[in-house]
């Protein structure tokens, strides 16, 4: 992710999570984001933090106006190509509510590892959070 990918990245967090990172959070993860262009347009992105060979997904979205297309499935395996050589699994959480997130980490891979009882806020209350794990192809070597 590059400075100049910054409002682009921005405006799709804006309209994608009912907690949106700041601009200052998505400035200090540029080293760690990922973006998906096309026609110099951001259409989504992926901030993953990696620590020796384990690696954590914190943020991912794609513009609204293109889901349901195959481009989150695209930037995620993309994102997961680039994982250092040595990393040997990669983690994320997400609402239990977020059916299509969960669908496409299940196809990608991803298995739920554990549960996190009302960890988010919600508008209504709390909402728990399922972990997520893969094994990468360094796992397996």
């Amino acid at each position: 992710m590059q400075p100049a990918d910054l409002d682009q990245v921005r405006a799709i967090e804006l309209s994608t999570s009912a907690s949106a990172w700041s601009k200052q959070q998505l400035q200090q993860s540029l080293d760690s984001g990922h973006v998906l262009v096309a026609e110099n347009k951001v259409l989504g992105f992926a901030i993953v933090a990696t620590v020796l060979d384990q690696a954590e997904l914190h943020n991912i979205a794609i513009d609204p106006a293109l889901q349901g297309q195959g481009l989150g499935r695209q930037l995620l395996d993309g994102m997961i190509e680039q994982l250092p050589a040595e990393v040997k699994s990669l983690y994320l959480e997400v609402r239990v509510s977020n059916i299509a997130a969960i669908r496409l980490y299940q196809q990608t891979g991803f298995v739920q590892i554990a549960e996190r009882r009302d960890y988010y806020k919600t508008e209504f209350g709390r909402e728990d959070a399922l972990i997520m794990g893969l094994q990468t192809d360094a796992a397996e070597g």
